[in-house]
């Protein structure tokens, strides 16, 4: 962590405190040493928390090219999870279902073509 980037979270932390004193009620969590901050509003759950986290993870996969032997490992599990995430309050269709297993093969298929190749 850089001295500007710890200067730079205690300033945001100053300024999240003067906020919740206005009650207005954040949650900031932070990584620095990956030089990462988060904050998140009173409406933010889990739920919507997961999405944005998936969303990192779908730019992932779609700015990784397709021939980086884990890509359809990562590219097929976030599928599954984003059909869960957006279902999580509701029942999964018959079609949905499908498609989870159509991936949930894709993933069967793409471990067996990197099982016994340790990409560094």
């Amino acid at each position: 962590m850089t001295e500007e980037i710890a200067k730079f979270y205690d300033a945001l932390s100053d300024l999240v405190k003067s906020f919740e004193q206005k009650n207005v009620t954040l949650k900031m969590t932070q990584d620095l040493d990956s030089g990462m901050v988060k904050i998140y509003g009173e409406r933010s759950s889990a739920l919507t928390r997961a999405k944005a986290g998936l969303d990192e993870v779908a730019e992932l996969a779609y700015d990784t090219a397709e021939h980086h032997p884990y890509w359809n490992l990562l590219y097929d599990g976030s599928q599954i999870l984003k059909i869960v995430l957006e279902k999580w309050n509701e029942d999964l269709t018959e079609d949905e279902l499908k498609e989870i297993k159509w991936y949930a093969e894709k993933i069967k298929d793409a471990t067996a073509n990197v099982s016994g190749n340790h990409h560094h």
